[in-house]
């Protein structure tokens, strides 16, 4: 009954993780078939990025945030471009950590990833998802 109880609390957020780590494997396993054609890394990397940020709207929407069924291209468009926002602040947190400041490239890369999903889940939650 605890159990319940806590899931019932916690349901957005333990969803939210969930569908995170399947949109990471979404990720990994889009990129190792498309590393298999004759694609470059970079575009092969895109191309995964592209499949798992479709895969985290539709799954986000659906079963994480349940959002409305109006206002898909709005959401959309707001996922994406926070989805980006936040791919930019990592790539630029790497290169000023690691590349400037030569700072373990493990390390950082794991603490901006904490700070990544966190700012993708207030940005779902309160900006593309919310709730009117």
């Amino acid at each position: 009954m605890k159990m319940n109880s806590l899931f019932k609390k916690y349901k957005e957020q333990i969803l939210y993780i969930v569908f995170g780590a399947a949109t990471t494997l979404v990720n990994i396993a889009s990129y190792f078939l498309l590393s298999k054609l004759p694609l470059s890394t970079a575009i092969a990397t895109i191309l995964a990025w592209l499949i798992s940020v479709i895969f985290a709207f539709f799954t986000n929407r659906k079963y994480v945030f349940e959002a409305s069924k109006n206002g898909f291209l709005k959401q959309l468009f707001g996922f994406f471009s926070m989805r980006i926002a936040t791919g930019v602040l990592d790539l630029l947190i790497m290169i000023l950590f690691v590349d400037a400041l030569e700072f373990n490239d493990m390390l950082i890369k794991v603490l901006s990833n904490i700070l990544v999903i966190i700012l993708n889940y207030i940005f779902s939650k309160f900006l593309v998802f919310k709730s009117k």
